[in-house]
């Protein structure tokens, strides 16, 4: 059986430098990034987000997630709370609405974390550890 990933509630956006410039990638980076391409990996998520970033302000309700991937709204709301869990989407009440918005800067981050030829100084989000 695989050895399933810790729980992190980590919303910050990853930075840890570009795989490819990393040949002693740390163990707690590996981790992190894990996690998050984690709770990336799936179509439904996938199509969330990709909604989302077709949005104005890269934001939606959940009102109106649910019917554009065809999915009930509580099983949007799991997938919505797994993203928001690894800080890739946060959300905001609106009156009896939530909201949910596509982090931007931790999305770019996954992608200059798995960029094959980014180098070692491309311009990552600010690390507050």
């Amino acid at each position: 059986m695989p050895k399933a990933l810790p729980a992190l509630d980590d919303v910050s956006p990853i930075c840890c430098a570009p795989l490819s410039s990393t040949p002693d990638f740390p163990l707690d980076d590996a981790v992190r990034l894990a996690v998050r391409l984690k709770a990336l990996a799936d179509p439904a998520r996938l199509r969330l987000i990709a909604f989302m970033l077709n949005q104005p302000n890269k934001e939606a309700c959940t009102c109106d997630l649910a019917p554009a991937v065809g999915l009930s709204e509580p099983t949007v709301s799991h997938h919505l709370k797994t993203l928001e869990k690894a800080g890739l989407v946060s959300k905001k009440r609106r009156g009896m609405n939530v909201h949910y918005a596509v982090e931007s800067k931790a999305i770019r981050a996954l992608g200059v974390a798995i960029h094959v030829d980014a180098p070692a100084n491309f311009d990552l989000p600010t690390c507050s550890t």
